[in-house]
């Protein structure tokens, strides 16, 4: 296995078609109940959504997912998002990691989550440590 390089990409779909029950089903896990991710007739009525929506976390754990099976799940040192469009059911969600620096036995990547229609729905950076047991980079 050879250590990253600068330029090198990595992409993964991590949701098909992502369901109502795993928006309840991270509602549960993470106990935030938000109507806006819960009940259709609050996000729609009240809120004005057209839809119930995702959690930002669920999408930016999704996201993650796409470092630890590359780098190993103890690398990340640090991971910073920003979410730019809500994510509704039934959305396949792709990621895009690309490392953006080398320095010693740490790379800087940057993320983005795009929907089935290209819409950048999140952006991101982490920190990961190079070399960790468990590190898949080939």
């Amino acid at each position: 296995m050879s250590a990253p390089v600068v330029g090198d990409e990595r992409t993964a779909v991590v949701v098909e078609e992502l369901s109502r029950a795993r928006i309840v089903q991270y509602a549960g896990a993470s106990g935030d109940f938000n109507p806006v991710h819960t009940d259709e007739p609050f996000a729609v009525g009240t809120a004005g959504s057209p839809s119930v929506f995702a959690h930002g976390m669920l999408t930016m754990g999704l996201a993650g997912r796409v470092l630890t099976d590359w780098f190993g799940v103890e690398a990340p040192l640090s991971y910073r998002v920003r979410f730019l469009a809500p994510v509704y059911p039934g959305v396949t969600l792709t990621v895009r990691a690309r490392v953006r620096s080398v320095a010693g036995d740490t790379a800087a990547v940057e993320l983005a989550v795009t929907d089935q229609e290209q819409a950048v729905v999140m952006t991101g950076e982490a920190d990961v440590r190079l070399g960790v047991a468990g590190t898949n980079t080939a």
